[in-house]
């Protein structure tokens, strides 16, 4: 079901957000400055944006709960 693209009509936000969170993305990107033709800075991001709840944990143990509790 997540693969179906959404039909052409405008998707509240909210809407949009939960089909993200409940299917996971990954964006990555790459910035390079440089000035005359020389590279000065890259920045490369990757990036895992995917819902937690108890029936998909958190990867990394120690993490912090919304409530300022330690997990794990």
């Amino acid at each position: 079901m997540a693969s179906e693209p959404l039909p052409n009509r405008q998707v509240a936000l909210i809407d949009l957000l939960d089909r993200l969170l409940s299917g996971g993305a990954v964006i990555t990107g790459d910035v390079v400055l440089s000035v005359a033709d020389i590279d000065l800075v890259r920045i490369s991001l990757r990036a895992l944006i995917v819902s937690i709840g108890p029936k998909t944990p958190s990867p990394w143990s120690g993490t912090v709960s919304p409530r300022g509790r330690h997990d794990g």
